[in-house]
């Protein structure tokens, strides 16, 4: 039997609104996967460290607080310095089409705004995780 996706779903910084981030764990659960949530008001090292101990295949990264540009460059930063080179690190939040371009060319994948159904970014980790699978 094939190992259910492991995701763990973070809140990075001083962002205290987790509604999306519980609505999206939620509809992981439901489609199969296994969720770990951080909780709120985690740091990068926290967040890496965590996804290195649960040995998870993705980390999504809510952010609302107009920080993304500086969180998801340290957590994928950190990411490289622990080896996970194989995990996916994709998120959501308010982020500005200008900003999503610049970090997905830093190697964030995809990343989802208010609005988008949960089965967008489902399927999206579900085709990432099949065709990256370890």
């Amino acid at each position: 039997m094939e190992r259910k996706i492991r995701v763990l779903i973070a809140k990075p910084g001083l962002d205290g609104h987790d509604r999306g981030a519980l609505v999206m764990a939620n509809a992981m659960k439901e489609a199969g996967m296994e969720v770990i949530y951080t909780g709120l008001h985690q740091t990068p090292e926290m967040i890496v460290e965590t996804a290195l101990q649960e040995d998870v295949d993705v980390i999504g990264l809510s952010i609302l607080s107009g920080a993304h540009m500086t969180l998801f460059p340290k957590v994928l930063e950190l990411m490289k310095e622990k080896g996970l080179n194989d995990v996916l690190l994709t998120g959501g939040g308010i982020l500005p089409k200008e900003d999503v371009e610049s970090l997905k060319k830093m190697g964030v994948g995809e990343l989802f705004g208010p609005g988008t159904p949960t089965s967008e970014s489902i399927n999206y980790i579900k085709n990432w995780v099949e065709e990256n699978r370890k």
